[in-house]
């Protein structure tokens, strides 16, 4: 067989294709949650922390 020939059909092969793009789906999505998921903790502890937020004022009585 000759160089030729193998190296067209390595690059003609598809087989693994799908399996990269979901993996690559799957880290974004992945960083996409894990990002999210800190910006709305912060945003939690800044209501509990605020002396003047009226959720704290809710819970203090």
């Amino acid at each position: 067989m000759a160089m030729k020939t193998v190296l067209q059909r390595f690059l003609e092969d598809e087989t693994g294709a799908t399996a990269i793009e979901y993996g690559l789906i799957v880290a974004v999505l992945s960083l996409t949650v894990i990002s999210g998921i800190g910006q709305a903790a912060d945003a939690i502890s800044w209501m509990f922390s605020d002396n003047n937020s009226k959720l704290v004022k809710a819970f203090a009585k």
